[in-house]
């Protein structure tokens, strides 16, 4: 039985995307924006693998919010 391997593409190779789905009129705020949003979620999840999440309930209990 082959293994397959999933390529998991670089940072590079993943803004090289991301440029690639801006329109050609997109800024230089713009462009900046979607790398730090890109980069955001990459550390989000990262900390959802390595269990550093809250759950829900306590985050509204700790900002008086109702559940």
């Amino acid at each position: 039985m082959a293994m397959t391997m999933t390529h998991t593409p670089t940072p590079k190779q993943q803004a090289h995307k991301l440029l690639d789905q801006l329109p050609d009129t997109a800024t230089w705020q713009e462009l900046a924006y979607q790398l730090e949003v890109r980069a955001d979620i990459e550390e989000g999840l990262e900390d959802i693998k390595a269990g550093r999440v809250t759950p829900t309930g306590k985050l509204r209990q700790e900002f008086g919010l109702p559940e």
